[in-house]
Parts: structure tokens; C-alpha cells; sequence
């Protein structure tokens, strides 16, 4: 299973043992469980009968990681479709700023590449008709779908890891399905992270390569940064549109690029927006990176890290 998986390497890499593990904190953030494994079984996701009950319920993911790894703290599953990967690091790190667990281990997974699946969002008019995702294109419509998983080990601890800073969320309550085409109240998510932690060095926008995402990005961004503009740094264009695994799966590639002290690369060839920079070369960096997600319904969420 993907999210056992990332997170006995999360684990490995933090050099926990049982005692650590035994009141640590989890959360998952995914937008519909393990519910690939019985819309379309395959032997990766698990079709076994005694699955059969617990594949339908959003919960199975963090089940199955506390009873491997014998995790008995606060545990938590959010669904916050798109935001999901995002909001569980976030709510990890409050678990743990909190005192309310001495660490805490954020999982997201997203398993979406199965007919039924796709058809909804073909039927939606989300996905995208081409291979090469250019999501500021003015010809850009949809998004391609991926599936992953990503997990981040999170505690108090000195020495070369990259730092989380703050998280914050908010709702639009506007639209089911994409955010406002004025960017909703995004802007006061980075507003308040900008008042907390200064102007980002950059910023890695959600940037899935809808309609309506190229609109509202350039929204919020140009309000919010009407002077010096921060980088920008697009990863769906590697990687695709992981649903609710996606601010995780991206977080984690940004926090690997700040143990070094750098930002990611774009790809090559990217339409960028008006008065921004889309490096293709990694960029040294030394400040904040601003992270956002934006989930259907209008769920917003910005996570602040740093180099270490």
C-alpha cells in the first residue's frame, strides 16, 4: 500500500523507534480513503476479502499505518479534497506546537487513476485534453491526474532539516467545484503569513492547469504582491494533479530542495505570469517558501517552511 509505504521511509529517516511511535501523533489527508482499491482492485491496492469493509471507508489509510508501525497517539483523517495533503501536514504541526503529541507524522494518498474515477472528472470538464501540462497557457483547461503518496515525520528537533513556520486555511464557501475567479480569501491567508514571517522568497502555487485556477492565481498574486514579486516554482507539471496527496507530495519535494538551501526548477518552456519569474534552474534560497492548496468546495490552505 502506497501510504504504508512513504511512511516507513518518513519513519526511517526521522530514526524512530517503537518508543517514539507509540505517542506520536498521525494524520492522513486523502479525498476518498482507499476507495480504488474496491472501484478497481489490482493486487497494489489491497483487494483482499478482509479489506473488503474497511476499503470503503475513508479511515482504512490510517488504520492500516498505526496498526504496522504500532501508533497509538491522536490519529486523524482529513478530506478536504484537493487541500487534504496540505491540512494534514498543517494540523501535524499544530498536534505538535500544541504539546498535544511530542511528534507527529503527516501521511497523504490519493489513488485516482480508475474509469469511474476519471469519468467524473472528464464529465466535470476538469481534465486536461494534452500531455504537456502548461497551466498559466491561456489554452490551458484541465488537469492531469497522478496518483501518489508522500509523508513528512514533524518534532522539535535542531540539526539540516528544513523548517514549517505556520499554516493557515480558510473556506470560500463560493463554489463546488474551483475557487473564485478573484482568488476568494486566499489573499488573507498569505496577507497574514506575510504580517507573521515577511515576504516570501517564493511561492509554490496550487497551479493544476484549470480554467479557473489560471485566472484566480494571477488574482491573488497580483494583489498580494504589488512590488517585488517572489519566484514561482509550478511542480504539477512534473509530477500531475495528485488530488488530495498533492500539498504534501509537493511540500516534501520543496522541503528536500531546503535542506540544501535551494528551490526547485521549473520546467523549461513555461507561459509565465505578468511580472513573475519562473526560474528553470534551482535558485539558492535563505527565506520563507509560501505553499498553497486549494480544495473543491473553496477550502484554502498556505503553509510557511524554510531552510534549515
Amino acid at each position: 500500500m502506497a501510504a504504508l509505504h512513504v511512511a516507513r521511509q518518513a519513519i526511517a529517516d526521522a530514526g524512530w523507534g517503537a518508543d517514539e511511535l507509540r505517542d506520536a501523533a498521525l494524520v492522513v489527508g486523502t479525498s476518498r480513503g482507499n476507495a480504488a482499491g474496491w472501484l478497481g482492485p489490482w493486487p497494489g491496492r489491497r483487494p483482499f476479502r478482509l479489506m473488503a469493509a474497511s476499503n470503503t471507508i475513508h479511515s482504512e489509510p490510517a488504520s492500516a499505518i498505526t496498526i504496522e508501525f504500532g501508533i497509538t497517539g491522536p490519529n486523524h483523517v482529513l478530506a478536504s479534497g484537493c487541500s487534504a495533503g496540505l491540512d494534514a501536514v498543517g494540523i501535524a504541526m499544530m498536534l505538535v506546537q500544541s504539546g498535544a503529541a511530542p511528534r507527529a507524522l503527516a501521511v497523504a494518498v490519493d489513488l485516482p487513476l480508475v474509469p469511474l474515477l476519471l469519468d467524473n472528472y472528464a464529465a466535470s470538464g476538469l481534465l486536461a485534453d494534452a500531455l504537456n501540462l502548461n497551466p498559466y497557457h491561456s489554452g490551458s483547461a484541465g488537469f492531469i491526474p497522478a496518483e501518489g503518496a508522500a509523508a513528512m515525520a514533524i518534532e522539535h528537533r535542531d540539526g539540516a532539516f528544513s523548517r514549517l513556520l505556520h499554516y493557515g486555511c480558510n473556506a470560500d464557501a463560493c463554489d463546488p467545484v474551483g475557487i473564485p475567479a478573484d482568488g476568494g480569501r486566499t489573499p488573507q491567508l498569505l496577507e497574514k503569513a506575510i504580517q507573521l514571517h515577511g515576504q516570501p522568497t517564493a511561492v509554490c502555487p496550487h497551479a493544476t492547469g484549470t480554467a479557473v485556477q489560471a485566472i484566480a492565481d494571477p488574482a491573488y498574486l497580483n494583489r498580494c504582491f504589488p512590488g517585488a514579486r517572489p519566484s514561482l516554482h509550478l511542480l504539477k507539471p512534473f509530477i500531475g494533479h495528485t488530488i488530495g496527496a498533492s500539498g504534501l507530495l509537493e511540500s516534501v519535494i520543496l522541503s528536500r530542495f531546503l535542506r540544501d538551501g535551494q528551490l526547485p526548477p521549473n520546467r523549461a518552456g513555461l507561459m509565465a505570469l505578468c511580472g513573475f519569474h519562473l526560474p528553470d534552474h534551482a535558485l539558492d534560497c535563505n527565506g520563507p517558501v509560501y505553499k498553497l492548496s486549494h480544495g473543491m468546495g473553496g477550502h484554502n490552505a498556505l503553509l510557511v517552511l524554510t531552510p534549515p
